[in-house]
């Protein structure tokens, strides 16, 4: 019964010798015997493959020494009348002429041959020939001046040829083998390959990533596009250039992309005006006008989009102030206010009032409870300054923007961009937007619109989402795809709580770039899967078969280690697509800058009441300080003090004390029991 490769078995297979190139080396010589087979038959006159064993005797023995000889028996012709000679090519052809006592020749004589007069042909007899005058005959002869080595160099060519076609392939066999046999065979789990062998296998068509490894871009099928592309790694590792490279080829499809922008990086290299794109910054002059009431198509849809707006900094605290907060903002949202008048509301208590009596609102506002009251109106004004932000349609020159309308639409790219220093203030409007986008595009594309990628870059410097969740796991019906960039785990849990894990596992294609977060690390390195490996250990033993045992055993690790993530280098990436798994480097994508990253529009409630750098050039330097336990120290003239209402001695007039003062008499309450001296603008101790 053969042994089965399993756990705690004994085997005496395999060796460790190269059993693949050896093939390799056995089949180059069958063919190579193939090869001087179809040469020797094909190729080759009667007589010369006659003489074939004794031209090879002859030119071997010649080789040897000059003065060799041999017998040989040679072959004749005879006749009546007519001498006796050798056989020569043109009067034998193939065929069978029978020897009394002996095996037949295979050859016969011609017509050529009988008509001069010969009848007969035999094997003459065993005679002494020296080596070399007989191989230089035969070759003159019989082959025409061609050596042995001219005959069948042909063949032998072929054959190696053979061999060197294969090596390559039984060489590489081996090398896997023999790593299977030092660190393990794989049995179950992900495969590491290279990028040829992701695109051999995986065969895509959708989006590929560009490589130093390999001329073709990396692809993965386009079906799991809809599935989203997931991008993890620390600043600077290279997830800008990765989405710079799907920003590319979504732009040459001619797809439209939503675009979030914080560093204004994307903007430069791909707003195109003619196109259409829009620019949802409020500082930006390129910034259309834009009302949250202009996107409800519902009141129900008012709750949903101040959900959007007001989102709680922890799970399950002050729910009360973000959940009222929300219900009011609602309900201000169904009288269609225009955003500053919405910010105009939220500065005067007493308009809110006005627009909430009457409704169950008014209880949670009311004034016999100041606490409670201060608390929802400070949390309903906290996105009161990203509302005055926003252009006026005046300001924005007559270009108005609706999210409901452009998603049916879907003309132009829309780039969501920011600065650092202005990040906070507009992060409420960001979240909105998108937010509102998300939900606009759940519903599938109808046959003219082409389909909207969300690409997200630094997706935790946004607050949280509550329609992401629902777009990671349902948009693939929407085949909408989402590019998701992030730095860490850690940064969405802080937001999303026990969500992120689902949000962070739902993606079909990840992307892990080096990540020092430790226990990010962690999460990258399960992730991508462990594998079971099949190992082989070698036992050395007295007993048979030269003393060899091989013992068979399964371990469960995870394909790339928590540290390797950690140490990657930058542009350095692990994809991850099922059980596939590539590790590839990319090198920086150069694109030209096309458009401003930011063109500041002037907001009149963003400017400052003063000049900060005229104040800057106005700051009197303090006074040189000087030590008063230096007795050499030169004498500082102090400034003139300012004088004040109220009347301080000077030092010339504080009076002199006695050495001893006597204490006052405990009725005498008039004198201080201590003198009072006050600090003059100088730094001096005076006298009051």
């Amino acid at each position: 019964m053969p042994t089965q490769w399993g756990r705690k078995e004994t085997i005496i297979w395999p060796p460790h010798s190269p059993i693949y190139t050896y093939g390799a080396t056995f089949l180059a010589v069958v063919l190579m015997g193939a090869f001087l087979y179809m040469r020797f038959a094909f190729a080759m006159t009667p007589l010369q493959q006659f003489y074939t064993p004794i031209y090879m005797r002859t030119s071997l023995s010649a080789e040897l020494g000059k003065t060799r000889k041999d017998k040989y028996r040679m072959l004749f012709e005879a006749g009546k009348n007519v001498p006796t000679k050798p056989a020569v090519e043109p009067d034998v052809l193939p065929g069978v002429t029978e020897q009394p006592g002996t095996k037949p020749i295979p050859l016969t004589l011609t017509e050529t041959a009988a008509r001069q007069g010969y009848i007969a042909l035999y094997r003459g007899a065993e005679n002494s020939y020296f080596d070399v005058p007989l191989r230089d005959y035969l070759r003159q002869s019989v082959y025409g001046g061609n050596t042995l080595w001219d005959i069948y160099k042909q063949p032998f060519g072929f054959g190696l040829l053979a061999l060197l076609a294969q090596l390559p392939f039984s060489i590489r066999k081996d090398m896997k083998r023999r790593r299977e046999l030092k660190y393990g065979r794989r049995l179950k789990g992900p495969v590491m390959l290279t990028p040829k062998q992701f695109n051999g296998t995986i065969a895509g068509e959708g989006i590929g990533f560009k490589t130093t490894e390999a001329k073709d871009l990396m692809r993965i099928p386009a079906r799991y596009e809809s599935q989203h592309i997931e991008l993890m790694g620390d600043t600077g590792a290279g997830k800008t250039t990765l989405i710079m490279q799907i920003l590319r080829q979504i732009q040459g499809r001619g797809h439209t992309a939503i675009v979030y922008d914080p560093a204004c990086e994307f903007i430069q290299r791909f707003y195109d005006e003619g196109r259409g794109d829009i620019v949802l910054n409020p500082l930006d002059k390129r910034c259309p006008y834009w009302g949250p009431a202009e996107e409800l198509r519902s009141k129900a849809e008012a709750k949903t989009l101040a959900k959007s707006l007001y989102q709680p900094t922890d799970t399950q605290k002050d729910e009360f102030f973000t959940k009222t907060p929300q219900k009011i903002f609602a309900h201000l949202l169904r009288t269609g206010p225009t955003p500053h008048q919405l910010a105009e509301w939220m500065a005067n208590p007493a308009e809110i009032d006005k627009q909430v009596v009457g409704t169950e609102m008014a209880t949670m506002i009311a004034k016999d409870s100041p606490p409670q009251r201060n608390g929802v109106l400070s949390s309903l004004g906290l996105v009161a300054d990203s509302l005055r932000m926003l252009p006026t349609l005046e300001e924005a020159e007559g270009r108005r923007w609706c999210a409901t309308e452009w998603a049916d639409q879907r003309k132009g790219w829309i780039f969501i961009t920011s600065r650092p220093t202005e990040r906070d203030a507009l992060q409420p409007l960001h979240s909105l937007w998108i937010d509102w986008l998300v939900l606009r595009l759940l519903s599938a594309p109808k046959e003219h619109q082409t389909p909207v990628w969300f690409v997200l870059d630094e997706l935790a410097s946004l607050q949280r989402l509550p329609q992401l969740h629902t777009a990671i796991t349902e948009n693939r019906k929407s085949k909408n795809p989402l590019v998701l960039g992030f730095q860490g785990k850690a940064q969405l849990e802080t937001i999303y709580g026990h969500l992120a894990e689902v949000m962070l596992s739902q993606p079909a294609t990840k992307i892990f770039l080096k990540t020092t977060e430790p226990k990010a690390a962690e999460w990258v390195s399960n992730a991508i899967g462990k594998v079971e490996i099949e190992r082989m250990k070698e036992t050395h033993f007295d007993g048979t078969r030269n003393g060899k045992n091989f013992t068979i055993d399964r371990q469960v690790e995870p394909l790339v280690l928590d540290s390797e993530i950690s140490g990657l280098e930058d542009r350095r990436a692990y994809l991850k697509l099922g059980n596939n798994v590539a590790r590839f480097a990319f090198d920086y994508l150069d694109l030209p800058v096309v458009a401003k990253d930011f063109d500041r529009r002037a907001v009149a409630d963003d400017e400052l009441d003063y000049d900060p750098q005229r104040m800057s050039k106005a700051i009197v330097p303090p006074s040189p300080t000087v030590d008063l336990e230096d007795e050499e120290a030169p004498h500082i003239p102090a400034p003139p003090t300012v004088e004040t209402p109220i009347a301080v001695a000077t030092q010339a007039e504080m009076p002199k004390p006695d050495p001893v003062m006597p204490l006052p008499q405990p009725d005498d309450l008039s004198t201080p029991i201590f003198p009072q001296f006050v600090v003059a603008g100088d730094g001096r101790f005076e006298h009051e």
